[in-house]
């Protein structure tokens, strides 16, 4: 069975954007076999795009493994920039299983986008975890529509508890104490209006970014470290703006997105399933 799929990135994030429609079959089988970087199309994750007849559009997002998550803020937003693309659309409202999220474009250089994304109101709460064979780690837990928990570190690498981020956050990512698992992020506070950070994702792994990331580590720095109500995060793949006044206030969120290609990819035995 082949599929048609648009993939886009925000900071090296990658997605594959299916519309619903064409969607026949296990929409986990199907992430999977996209998704796969060496006999798939390659990616972290795709959206599925419902087109509802009153006009709404919705997203229902696929990790790469198959398991199936509350939201993406770079997904979303290749989204957004997908359809400005493709149907001229420069301001959208795209339901979530984490809320809605309104998506204005800023700028446009024929298939690149600067996009500002509203993100909801995070709720940031203390939190230490005993993990086995590290100890107690203290962190945040930090819900921006989806589970964060947030790492303070002062190591370049963004070592933590003597670990290097990938092993503890795969320690961490998994842990009883989030039963649905959790994506985790390291963060350096490099002054007040800049942070660096590097993210675990629930469901993928080491990722080059992540938007509800980026949100969910300016938030837990905003709250917990005194940082400005505007700044500047950087994660491997590039950096983002974060507005967050806290508090009650909705969080803003603002970033690149660039697609990539279209095209068609066969998913073997997934209409059958």
């Amino acid at each position: 069975m082949m599929i048609r799929f648009t993939k886009a990135h925000a900071c090296g994030n990658d997605f594959l954007i299916v519309d619903e429609a064409d969607a026949k079959g296990d929409h986990a089988q199907i992430a999977r076999y996209l998704c796969e970087r060496n006999t798939g199309v390659g990616a972290d994750g795709v959206e599925f795009l419902e087109r509802k007849a009153d006009g709404e559009l919705s997203l229902r997002l696929f990790n790469a493994d198959g398991s199936e998550a509350e939201l993406s803020g770079n997904g979303t937003r290749c989204v957004a920039a997908w359809l400005a693309y493709s149907e001229r659309i420069q301001q959208v409202v795209l339901g979530t299983h984490g809320g809605p999220r309104s998506c204005r474009v800023l700028q446009q250089d024929d298939d690149e986008f600067l996009i500002a994304t509203e993100m909801g109101v995070p709720v940031v709460t203390p939190h230490s975890v005993d993990v086995e064979g590290v100890g107690v780690v203290q962190g945040a837990d930090v819900n921006v529509g989806n589970p964060h928990f947030v790492i303070f570190t002062e190591d370049a690498e963004f070592r933590s508890y003597g670990l290097g981020w990938q092993e503890l956050g795969a320690k961490i990512c998994v842990h009883p104490a989030f039963p649905h698992g959790t994506n985790v992020e390291f963060v350096r506070v490099i002054s007040p209006v800049e942070i660096a950070f590097r993210i675990y994702e629930r469901g993928v792994g080491p990722t080059t970014s992540s938007g509800t990331g980026t949100c969910a580590s300016a938030a837990a720095s905003i709250a917990l470290r005194g940082c400005a109500h505007e700044l500047e995060a950087t994660s491997l793949g590039g950096a983002q703006q974060v507005m967050w006044q806290g508090g009650d206030a909705v969080m803003h969120l603002t970033g690149p997105a660039r697609v990539i290609c279209v095209g068609e990819a066969g998913v073997a035995g997934a209409a059958k399933l």
